[in-house]
């Protein structure tokens, strides 16, 4: 994050009332609130408006609090009702009643975005989507969905077909317009990449104006509506690409030294055929996992998502590079344990065990080697690595002192060849220009999620 982002966002928070928790019955309320709640209850039903109080404070949050940063200025805004749409169908009513009585509006899956993407910070109304989860249609190389559907049951049907997801995220259960619009990898990325790198193939918009009426975009028409938070329009159904299912296995290897453990994890992301994930942990993460005969807690865990008829080779690289295989876990059981402990996975288990640690998304090939000066800018650094044929990412937590001292460590981490994305930011921080002059277009009274495009021209870090 820039430091104009950063003051923008303090400024922000401030603003709303955040630092301290506020009661949402002495919020002044959203002109035209009941209003729009009487004509929303005659598109959706009584059901679909939902106006108690503990429903619209859990779908005022979202898993922010993993950061030591956000949580200090949470809550920031507080949904006045939740819409609860059972069809893709009701979602351009919804948006036209929004435009027509000027009601703010934040799309939401299941919440489990780390960045304050689905948090109101303008109060108003909170768009949940869970209950558009059907599944359309499928074909040779896609699936088409509501942004509902969870991916868990995209995969299981793609399965039925002999296909399989190009990739989901490390949160399985998680809705596919929540993973576009504010997620970017997981499991199948280590050789397809982000959600913006060709898994999207067709997208089908709802935006915020007068009419509503939704239009389908493709391929890379689609890039300004991923990893935008839903400032740029709802997506309502999306098609993402399938590939031809294959029989994974999981194979779990420990490592005495990063040294070694991160030769193997480069050699086995080059492995042919590709793996499907693998992951790398310092033994001060495996100490916080649930007890498993696959993990040694004294011991770097090396894990990796492979295909049945390359355990052979996949099992030579560790060998050769002075690791010992502890087990071949075939599916479903090894494959999701090894899925369920990627990307923020570890974070989570850390934070879940420990107080007082923060996260930063990191990346780059310099992890593979000495971490000697990369430990040293925060005190008790620990890593977790995802092998990645683009290019080394992963995840460095660390013990949280203070903001600012966040900050200047993630200036001491680039200068030391380490990339760095802040997850201490709830702006749009991808392709900003692009969100920039859609939003304009698909949202001109700046209804859908409101605070989340930042108002300078640069990009955060």
């Amino acid at each position: 994050m820039t430091t104009a982002n950063l003051t923008a966002l303090t400024e922000l928070v401030a603003g709303e009332g955040a630092a301290a928790t506020p009661d949402p019955t002495q919020r002044q309320a959203t002109p035209g609130i009941e209003e729009f709640c009487a004509e929303a209850a005659e598109l959706l039903g009584a059901d679909g408006v939902i106006r108690d109080r503990d429903a619209r404070e859990k779908a005022s949050c979202d898993w922010a609090h993993m950061s030591p940063i956000l949580s200090a200025k949470l809550p920031a805004g507080h949904a006045e009702v939740v819409l609860r749409p059972t069809a893709h169908e009701q979602i351009p009513g919804l948006l036209a009643l929004a435009h027509r009585h000027r009601i703010p509006l934040t799309p939401r899956g299941k919440g489990t975005g780390n960045y304050g993407q689905a948090i109101p910070l303008s109060d108003g109304a909170v768009l949940d989507l869970t209950g558009c989860g059907r599944i359309l249609d499928a074909g040779d190389g896609w699936i088409r969905a509501e942004a509902g559907a969870k991916m868990s049951d995209l995969e299981a049907h793609a399965r039925t077909l002999g296909q399989e997801l190009w990739m989901f995220p490390s949160t399985f259960g998680t809705t596919l317009g929540g993973f576009l619009s504010g997620g970017s990898g997981g499991t199948g990325s280590l050789v397809h990449k982000t959600n913006s790198d060709g898994f999207v193939t067709e997208l089908t918009v709802a935006p915020c104006t007068a009419d509503a009426t939704p239009f389908t975009v493709r391929d890379a028409d689609t890039l300004p509506y991923i990893h935008a938070y839903g400032t740029t329009g709802i997506i309502t159904t999306a098609t993402v690409r399938l590939q031809p299912a294959r029989t994974w296995t999981g194979l779990f290897a420990a490592f005495t030294d990063w040294h070694s453990a991160t030769a193997a994890l480069s050699a086995l992301v080059h492995l042919e055929p590709a793996p499907r994930l693998a992951s790398l942990d310092e033994a001060r993460l495996v100490r916080v996992y649930q007890p498993d005969p696959a993990f040694d807690p004294a011991a770097l865990s090396l894990r990796a998502i492979i295909q049945e008829d390359a355990v052979d080779a996949a099992r030579a690289i560790v060998t050769s590079h002075g690791g010992m295989v502890r087990e071949v876990r075939p599916a479903p059981d090894g494959p999701a344990l090894i899925s369920s402990m990627s990307f923020n996975h570890p974070t989570y288990h850390l934070m879940k065990a420990e107080d007082g640690w923060f996260h930063l998304e990191i990346a780059g090939d310099v992890l593979l080697g000495d971490t000697t000066e990369i430990k040293q800018v925060f005190p008790d650094t620990v890593l977790h690595l995802e092998g990645m044929r683009s290019g080394t990412v992963g995840m460095l937590m660390a013990r949280y002192q203070d903001e600012t001292s966040v900050y200047d460590g993630i200036a001491a981490l680039n200068d030391l060849g380490v990339g760095v994305h802040s997850p201490h930011n709830w702006y749009v921080d991808r392709r900003l220009d692009l969100v920039r002059d859609t939003a304009r277009t698909a949202d001109p009274l700046g209804l859908l999620n409101p605070g989340k495009i930042p108002a300078g021209s640069e990009e955060s870090a």
